[in-house]
């Protein structure tokens, strides 16, 4: 009688370890991750790494931590061997970098590994020879206190797995990543990097700063702001970029939590959106925040790389981080200033949203005291004109661009309209420039925003209801969005085969132009929503502003110039429209006088 054959097997001991391995060991990167923090949990204050081939022939980390000794450092290569958890409660407040007790294990079982170790008590140092998982070879050598793993020949015994390493450029690379957040988290630490008997860099114990100056130079450093904020759960400090120092590339955006390199999205987002349009188009800004908080009210046990964590109140992480980088963005002055640039002498004054030099140390003005230009150079207020006053707190209402009385400007008054585009205003420190067609766009998107936020419905009704027919996409886009319509303040009834009537309008909505607003608004959404299909209300808000906004070439009276400067700067973010162009620029008096000679 032939023997039954089981479906379910129990696999092989050398098997199962090369499976494990596999979901903690997939490159390089890996390994060199591990190793660090276990140097780091070992207290070492210098470490040593060393590449070659970019990790696939060799990665090995020295370091001057407590070490081991010989049952230790054997036990050391047994999975789920460790000395940072001994019970379910610590498993619940992880304060090490390291815990599984699955990094050496794994390792060894897919490389050929020698650890030398030493205790500061001990005479001779333990080395330990194992190879792709077997039994440890032990033997004694010299060397000072601390421990030394070199990894040789990397998947040597998974040829498929080592066929998917890249090359060692690229792998060179993500190793080079793991080294700098190392650097950077913790730069009391002394570190040195080779790769090919080269020296990648060679840094000392510093401070923050330094170390900072070390890893992106000088320029960088000072395109930096620093940000910090303590509640009673977590406190929160780094630095992010200025406007001006958008990068092309997510590559330079570090997060650490209690010291260990984490991603988290919902932190990510929380400082993309405090730039709220400051950065343009392809750009993503540079940061480096530290965050501190109780390790029970943090899981960093979600992933086997560890660098995954969920936070007991996420919501309340994204509330700090949003609001202290909100409040570096606004106090960095973040009013453009046009500078010369470099080979640009004898030509002119040339500027783009690109060149942009963002002054320095200026202080903020509260924006709702009523003063029209915050942020400027110390003790510098604007100039009203006399008998001027501001608006009242929260009075958002537009008093233009509609048909009304308009009365001539005063002749002592201290705006200018250019060429009915720009508004000139004379500040101390020299000449702000306002786009009125996109200040007033940021307006009415902030207004747009907060409206559909709210539940009632804000409509002016028309004297005479407007008949229209859409296309049937247009149509069925407008069917769709019905609700945020509503929201924004259109009275609107839909009467199927694109037929509509349009009964009110939002207040700010010019008179005149109700019968085209919502196919240009529609238009202009179809276009947004491919860059951004999630963002519906943002979108549409951006729609709204940009096609219901002043125009380049509407001519403005003095009243309604102020009253435009009034509301800018009462909205939450006075630098930026909402597709990121620059709303304000400043031309220094020095940079007059020394276009004209002066000095």
């Amino acid at each position: 009688m032939n023997p039954v054959t089981r479906r379910i097997q129990v696999l092989p001991e050398h098997l199962a370890t090369k499976i494990a391995a596999g979901e903690v060991i997939q490159r390089p990167e890996s390994v060199a991750k591990e190793l660090i923090e276990n140097a780091l949990d070992a207290g070492a204050t210098t470490l040593i790494v060393v590449l070659r081939e970019g990790g696939r022939t060799l990665i090995q980390i020295a370091d001057d931590g407590m070490g081991m000794d010989e049952q230790d450092a054997t036990a050391s290569f047994l999975r789920h061997a460790t000395s940072k958890i001994a019970s379910y409660e610590d498993l619940q407040a992880i304060r090490t970098y390291g815990f599984r007790g699955e990094a050496l294990a794994s390792i060894a079982a897919v490389a050929k590994v020698v650890m030398t170790t030493k205790r500061a008590e001990d005479d001779t140092a333990v080395e330990v020879r194992i190879e792709g998982g077997g039994r440890p070879q032990v033997s004694r050598t010299a060397r000072d206190r601390g421990t030394t793993v070199a990894v040789h020949n990397l998947f040597y015994n998974v040829p498929a797995r080592r066929r998917f390493l890249k090359s060692p450029n690229t792998e060179f690379r993500h190793v080079y990543d793991v080294v700098l957040r190392a650097a950077i988290s913790h730069p009391q630490l002394a570190l040195e990097f080779h790769n090919d008997d080269e020296a990648v860099f060679q840094l000392g114990a510093v401070t923050l700063d330094q170390r900072l100056i070390d890893a992106f130079g000088e320029r960088q450093f000072e395109g930096m702001l620093h940000v910090e904020e303590t509640t009673e759960n977590l406190r929160a400090h780094g630095y992010v970029s200025k406007p001006s120092f958008g990068q092309r590339s997510r590559s330079n955006q570090f997060l650490f939590l209690n010291g260990r390199p984490i991603v988290n999205r919902n932190i990510n987002h929380a400082i993309y959106t405090s730039y709220e349009h400051l950065l343009s188009g392809g750009t993503f800004p540079f940061f480096l925040l530290f965050l501190e908080a109780d390790p029970a009210r943090v899981d960093v046990n979600v992933h086997p790389s560890k660098m995954e964590v969920k936070f007991e109140d996420e919501q309340a992480v994204y509330r700090v981080v949003s609001g202290m980088v909100r409040k570096a963005l606004a106090g960095s002055g973040s009013v453009p200033s046009l500078t010369t640039f470099p080979g640009e002498a004898g030509l002119g004054l040339k500027f783009s949203p690109r060149q942009h030099a963002w002054p320095q140390d200026q202080s903020v003005v509260d924006i709702r005291t009523g003063e029209i230009l915050p942020l400027f150079a110390p003790g510098e207020q604007p100039v009203r004109t006399p008998g001027s006053t501001p608006p009242a707190a929260g009075d958002t209402r537009p008093t233009f661009p509609h048909e009304g009385v308009r009365t001539e400007p005063e002749s002592s008054s201290l705006l200018w309209q250019l060429h009915n585009r720009y508004i000139l205003s004379q500040i101390k420190s020299g000449v702000m420039i306002v786009d009125q067609h996109v200040a007033h766009e940021r307006i009415l998107y902030e207004r747009a925003l907060d409206r559909m936020g709210r539940q009632e419905q804000n409509s002016q009704q028309l004297l005479f209801p407007n008949t229209q027919t859409l296309q049937a996409g247009d149509y069925a886009l407008l069917e769709e969005l019905h609700p945020e319509f509503e929201r924004l303040g259109f009275d609107i009834r839909l009467f199927g085969r694109g037929a509509l009537v349009v009964d009110g309008v939002p207040p700010d909505v010019r008179p005149g132009s109700e019968s085209r607003i919502i196919e240009e608004i529609l238009q202009l959404y179809k276009e947004y929503r491919k860059e951004t299909p999630t963002e519906v209300r943002d979108n549409i808000a951006k729609s709204f502003a940009c096609k219901s906004a002043i125009k380049s070439g509407d001519s403005l009276n003095e009243q309604e110039m102020r009253s435009l400067i009034d509301q800018l700067f009462a909205t939450r973010m006075p630098y930026a429209c909402p597709h990121g162009r620059p709303i304000v620029l400043r031309i220094p008096l020095e940079e007059l006088d020394r276009r004209f000679g002066r000095r």
